[in-house]
């Protein structure tokens, strides 16, 4: 099983009992408001993601991890890798993506569970180069991105919900772990 402890976080992979915490994440309009149109989603569709997101991790070798914070062992929301089928015109490409629960904000666990993301990709994996993905106007996401080392690669729109992105990328050869 995959795992990776950073100081404050454990990324693994996902538990039958991570599904409520992250319904009530994917149910908050503030969190999902840049997530592709901006709608919610209910316990059943979180259900379907993670399941998703378990069938990547063995079709592909990398996907989502569950990301824990290590003192109280509460699901904060997720990290990974996964490749971003949603918007064709960056294929090949394997995204990082993160997303958390509000009370996990601004403390620095995106840019700490993405940093050993990065690592992941670039030691466990072998992949030279990472994309990330965000809407015009999420300024949170593109902070994390430039902590990352991610510079902006192109701007275009997502093709289901007509949103402006910006389209962010590392070459991992240059990435310092």
């Amino acid at each position: 099983m995959t795992e990776i402890r950073t100081p404050r976080l454990l990324l693994r992979r996902w538990h039958d009992d991570d599904l409520p915490a992250m319904a009530e994440i994917n149910a908050d309009p503030q969190v999902m408001r840049w997530i592709r149109d901006g709608s919610v989603r209910d316990l059943e569709s979180t259900a379907e993601s993670i399941e998703r997101w378990e069938e990547e991790w063995d079709d592909e070798g990398f996907g989502i991890f569950a990301v824990e914070l290590l003192a109280s062992g509460e699901l904060a929301g997720f990290t990974g890798l996964s490749v971003p089928g949603f918007l064709p015109e960056v294929l090949p490409a394997v995204e990082i993506g993160w997303r958390l629960g509000q009370q996990f904000w601004g403390q620095g666990y995106a840019s700490e569970a993405a940093h050993a993301t990065l690592e992941f990709a670039l030691q466990d994996r072998g992949l030279d180069r990472v994309i990330s993905i965000a809407q015009v106007g999420n300024d949170a996401s593109e902070n994390v991105m430039r902590k990352l080392g991610m510079v902006l690669d192109r701007e275009t729109v997502d093709p289901a919900s007509g949103r402006r992105l910006r389209v962010h990328s590392i070459d991992l050869t240059e990435f310092q772990a």
